[in-house]
């Protein structure tokens, strides 16, 4: 190991450094905490080796806690590991004799352990991944020690039950949060129950614990969209859209109860609108999306807003360009490929390496026998012409080559290459909504040609993810939806020839 070459000869920096990229690979290691040992005894201490610095990397604030357990401070050194654990909570920072000693939840205080603890949630997420449910139990533990230590202190038993409840300790989550809101009544111990009892399906519980916290605090609209939630769970749909309304009468941004007035209106009446008003939002507040999955929830499993549909696949289309792509572009377009998407904003992002391909060589590749294969699943069409939409972006849309590609390639019976281009249109009118009416008339005249024919199902499910349709065209696209059509030939429409005019 070099950190222990370093040692023998010296050289404590670079010691330190190599320990502190061991113990992110290996954190329990044996060795790397007896070349630490020897590290603190021969360079007094060594904490100067490991600064706390903002930002600092996990492996050093977990060296640094380690020596200050070492040199008998537990209760500094906690922190530190934690916010290691926040870090990278899959590895076990905390997996060590020290944070198990039952004497560090009586020397830690009750409140610094709190605040440690309620950071360490914020940045596991809730519910913790199921890799890191194990490294993050010693901390539980932790709490438990300090609960015995302590007696009933409210924060503490709070934040617990919020870890508990991360880690899949339903039931104690729900004592903990009981007997925290019971020592030390708040709006936080009553948003602590509250949770908790969601957690374990007590729903109507969860419902007055979040209504008592709503009288402690009437401006906090964050438990608004908490009680809008639980309602909705009981099947109260109606009575959650008005709390909804009452939160975005006081701030028409809160962007939490933006994002969960939007999803219950979607669930609701299934308009795409709300999704699409949410993706509006979204792209106007980035700061406020990150810890929002309302519109992915929504999206997933549906037809082209979260991948693509299931189902016997389409007729290969033709390509328009008659020529032979590069290795390169197939490779490129395989690697961005794939069957599932958390919504159509999200479709068009994870397109814009294809960038990198020439158009051409993305209509070539709507021909190419790997795309055409009758067993293909990832949707390569699907993927060139999102990648289409990244070429020219800086062109106004009514008069760009990107509109006049895709345009060209409706054209035909519907197939997977017509599909394909018309599940772009849709996906660029999510993104721009000064195209949207270009988009919805193209869509519903694609609808309006194709509802009586063979496939017809593939354009209408197309066109309830499409957003700025008008009433009549959904309610066409979700009558075509539940009966099948006949097919029967016929001739091309005047509204694509029309298309083709504009």
């Amino acid at each position: 190991m070099r950190a222990r070459e370093a040692l023998d000869n010296g050289a404590f920096v670079p010691a330190a450094g190599h320990l502190a990229t061991a113990l992110t690979h290996a954190p329990t290691l044996p060795e790397i905490h007896e070349l630490l040992s020897r590290l603190a005894a021969r360079a007094g201490g060594a904490l100067e080796l490991f600064p706390a610095e903002p930002h600092a990397p996990a492996g050093r604030l977990a060296a640094r806690a380690h020596l200050l357990a070492a040199a008998g401070r537990p209760e500094e050194a906690l922190p530190l590991l934690a916010t290691a654990s926040g870090h990278a909570p899959e590895l076990d920072w905390a997996g060590v004799p020290w944070v198990g000693d039952p004497a560090l939840g009586a020397r830690i205080e009750p409140g610094l352990l709190a605040r440690t603890v309620m950071r360490l949630c914020t940045a596991v997420g809730d519910p913790a991944p199921a890799a890191t449910v194990t490294p993050l139990r010693p901390y539980l533990t932790v709490v438990r020690h300090a609960l015995a230590a302590h007696g009933e202190h409210g924060m503490l038993l709070g934040a617990g039950s919020a870890l508990a409840r991360r880690l899949g300790e339903v039931r104690l989550a729900v004592e903990w949060a009981g007997r925290g809101a019971k020592a030390q009544p708040s709006k936080l111990g009553e948003i602590w129950l509250g949770y908790a009892f969601r957690s374990a399906g007590r729903m109507p519980e969860a419902l007055a614990a979040l209504r008592r916290a709503v009288a402690y605090d009437p401006e906090d609209l964050s438990v608004y969209a908490d009680v809008a939630a639980t309602l909705a769970d009981l099947g109260r749909l109606d009575e959650a859209l008005r709390w909804t309304e009452l939160a975005l009468e006081r701030d028409p941004a809160f962007d939490c109860v933006v994002h969960t007035a939007h999803r219950l209106r979607y669930r609701a009446d299934g308009d795409v609108r709300h999704l699409v008003g949410l993706a509006d939002f979204l792209r106007d507040h980035p700061d406020d999306a990150h810890e929002h999955t309302d519109l992915e929830e929504c999206c997933r499993n549906t037809p082209w807003l979260g991948g693509l549909p299931p189902g016997t696949p389409l007729p290969a289309g033709r390509a328009p360009v008659n020529a032979e792509p590069s290795a390169d572009a197939l490779h490129r377009l395989q690697r961005v490929a794939g069957p599932v998407w958390p919504h159509p904003p999200g479709a068009y992002d994870r397109a814009l390496g294809l960038v990198l391909v020439e158009p051409w060589e993305l209509l070539a590749l709507l021909a190419h026998p790997e795309t055409a294969r009758a067993d293909q699943q990832n949707g390569l069409e699907v993927w060139a012409c999102l990648g289409l939409l990244h070429h020219g972006a800086e062109e106004p849309w009514p008069e760009s080559s990107r509109r006049r590609l895709l345009l060209g390639l409706l054209d035909g019976e519907v197939d997977r290459v017509t599909q394909a281009a018309l599940f772009a249109l849709v996906t660029y009118a999510w993104v721009d909504p000064a195209a949207r009416d270009d988009i919805a008339a193209v869509v519903t005249a694609r609808l309006t040609e194709t509802a009586s024919g063979p496939n017809a199902r593939a354009v209408a499910e197309l066109a309830l993810a499409a957003p700025g349709l008008d009433r009549p065209t959904r309610e066409l696209a979700a009558a075509t939806i539940r009966v099948p059509a006949t097919p029967r030939q016929r001739g091309r429409g005047r509204s694509l020839l029309r298309w083709r005019r504009d």
